[in-house]
């Protein structure tokens, strides 16, 4: 069965299917089809979730396994297999075919993929999960629905845009959903629900500032303390409030810390990276900010982030803009 992104909420409400091929090329709709998923799935009773990325020379023999093995497991469980390529090749499709005939109420398939070129959505494997379960094939929001999409977006987080408001978002995300996500992210964190109208997002909204809250980020990652700080100055400067600054930071941090435990436990920090979502051209940067850094580093900035989000928010004493010093410089420097 296919069915597109705007049906999956009521599809999930009548059923789960026993496997699923999501695939598209908007990283933010696709991973928010993925939860949407997944939560049903552990509402269901689906309380395990394994994960297998078929990179370059993956073992295939692994999905078998994991179909293979299923009776020694009384619990539900989600299969999750990540094809980076769209492309498993015979091998890869016909241990995929095993686990969409192994899948049903104990046991639920995933698939997700880049968007499908003509012969991969022709395949045995693409049609094996379609017939079984569901194909949902996820297109990317164009220019002219944008502002429809924002608008909704807004909506459903409590915030009520006046028109203006979505059209200046529109213009200054240029068509980027992962960055149009994250702007109301912020203007809800800022402004809490209710009327949102242009001059709040003006005053909100980073509009391609040359010191915003990514760069600071990048400049602590990438170990430049003396640029994270002066990012950092001018972050200030411009008014941006410090609750954005330390959303940025905390989120940064969670995902060092989660990194980093896996490194210290002797697993891949490749596969880890991609189970976290870090896009590739980030990677290098994490990568280098975990080794110049002990273990613990990054779970003791967090604490101190929980305790400068507080001094943001009024919560507790102390200056947010030097706790957030303090941390930046702490990334940039083992």
């Amino acid at each position: 069965m296919k069915i597109q992104a705007n049906q999956l909420s009521a599809h999930l409400k009548k059923s789960l299917a026993p496997c699923y091929l999501v695939t598209g090329d908007e990283h933010l709709l696709v991973d928010e089809a993925l939860d949407a998923i997944r939560e049903t799935a552990r509402e269901r009773g689906f309380g395990m979730r394994e994960l297998h990325v078929a990179t370059t020379g993956f073992d295939w023999a692994q999905l078998t396994a994991s179909s293979g093995n299923l009776s020694l497991f009384a619990e539900q469980r989600i299969i999750e297999l990540r094809l980076p390529t769209g492309k498993p090749g015979r091998a890869g499709g016909a241990a995929i075919i095993e686990l969409v005939e192994a899948s049903g109420p104990d046991t639920l398939f995933i698939v997700t993929a880049p968007k499908l070129d003509k012969s991969a959505s022709a395949s045995k494997w693409a049609k094996a999960i379609g017939q079984k379960g569901v194909n949902l094939p996820i297109w990317p929001v164009g220019l002219r629905e944008l502002p429809g999409w924002i608008a909704s977006r807004m909506r459903s987080v409590g915030l009520k845009p006046e028109r203006d408001a979505v059209t200046l978002i529109a213009d200054r995300v240029e068509g980027n959903l992962l960055a149009a996500g994250q702007e109301i992210e912020k203007l809800r964190l800022l402004l809490g629900e209710g009327p949102v109208s242009a001059a709040d997002v003006n005053n909100a909204v980073a509009n391609s500032s040359r010191y915003d809250v990514y760069k600071l980020t990048d400049a602590a990652l990438a170990g430049d303390a003396a640029r994270a700080v002066k990012i950092l100055g001018g972050l200030r400067a411009e008014g941006v409030e410090p609750v954005i600054v330390m959303w940025a930071l905390t989120r940064e941090l969670r995902t060092l810390s989660s990194l980093d435990d896996v490194v210290r436990q002797g697993g891949d920090l490749g596969g880890a990276m991609q189970r976290n979502g870090v896009w590739r051209n980030r990677q290098g940067l994490l990568r280098s900010c975990i080794g110049r850094h002990q273990h613990g580093d990054f779970h003791r900035m967090l604490k101190v982030s929980g305790r400068a989000d507080a001094a943001a928010k009024g919560q507790r004493g102390g200056d947010p803009w030097q706790m957030a010093t303090d941390i930046v410089v702490g990334m940039a420097r083992a």
